[in-house]
């Protein structure tokens, strides 16, 4: 099978790559490496024929920072989905798997389970410039030899990941106590061989076309993944809790000087954001996911500390 992947040097691209090893691999990427057969830059998606699915995983990450402008989201996650899903369409290959994100429905749910069918209303550019790649999707007419599948995954993670779970970690490696244990909050995560298996069975499988959330079974607090974190590195978790009205003058001045601590991921870490699975579980006659939340989170774990 020839399979295309954008942004095949990424975190879960590469991950992919590894998984997929066994087929015939093209990557279209702003970088390049020697893991698939044919590489491609982005001017020279004319020359990807004869591909049977096409992963598309390049966009704009999230940029808790808050530095990126919404031109550059909407130019690079609408834009290039643009391109590549107009190459779907004119060429042989019969399925399209699109990586959109949660944040394309809400970036704040207020303690509801977030479900397919939840309309969407986000607020960031991240998370608009989503949206706009996926509506731009479903507004093209789709002939009967095609599927597309949208996925919807929560945080992703595992070995290689360098978000907001490997700083945390690294915070606990030098022994500072965490501060926000006054916010008891459940957070839906998703670890990388979830993310792999699930790409692999709609590549293989007869699935149906639609959007499809993905996520571990179980969601944890912040201060689980503190204490995991500690029993990782075969501590015992520092968890201080400090007023959270006091926490949030302080990431208030974070966001005006721009310091680790500031609003946006203080809600990341504080707030509570629980992703259903049950769809994508039902179509894959999944009774749960491959890997346990637990599981995934101490494999991330053990590979931060190399």
């Amino acid at each position: 099978m020839n399979i295309l992947i954008t942004g095949y040097t990424g975190f879960v691209g590469s991950q992919l790559v590894k998984k997929l090893s066994d087929r015939n691999l093209s990557g279209v990427d702003i970088l390049q490496n020697n893991s698939v057969h044919h590489h491609f830059q982005w001017e020279e998606l004319g020359q990807c024929k004869d591909q049977n699915c096409i992963v598309h995983l390049a966009g704009k990450a999230h940029d808790t920072r808050d530095m990126t402008s919404m031109e550059e989201y909407f130019d690079i996650n609408l834009g290039l989905t643009q391109k590549i899903f107009d190459l779907f369409l004119a060429s042989s290959a019969t399925k399209f798997i699109f990586f959109s994100s949660v944040k394309a429905v809400a970036d704040n749910i207020n303690g509801e389970i977030l479900t397919e069918d939840a309309i969407c209303n986000p607020k960031t550019p991240y998370g608009l410039s989503k949206l706009a790649a996926e509506q731009y999707i479903f507004s093209k007419p789709l002939s009967n030899d095609k599927k597309i599948y949208i996925l919807r995954p929560c945080m992703i993670h595992g070995p290689g990941n360098k978000g907001n779970l490997n700083l945390l970690f690294k915070l606990q490696q030098k022994g500072l106590p965490w501060p926000l244990g006054a916010f008891e909050n459940k957070r839906s995560f998703c670890s990388i061989d979830n993310i792999l298996y699930v790409v692999q069975q709609l590549i293989d499988g007869n699935i149906e076309s639609g959007i499809y959330q993905v996520a571990d079974d179980v969601a944890l607090s912040t201060n689980d993944l503190i204490r995991l974190m500690a029993l990782s590195q075969k501590k015992k978790a520092k968890i201080w809790r400090i007023s959270p009205k006091l926490i949030k003058v302080i990431a208030r001045v974070g966001d005006f000087f721009h310091l680790p601590l500031n609003s946006e991921r203080l809600s990341k870490l504080s707030e509570s954001y629980i992703v259903s699975n049950k769809k994508i579980k039902h179509v894959l006659g999944l009774e749960k996911m491959p890997v346990s939340a637990v599981i995934g989170l101490q494999k991330t774990f053990e590979f931060f500390k190399k």
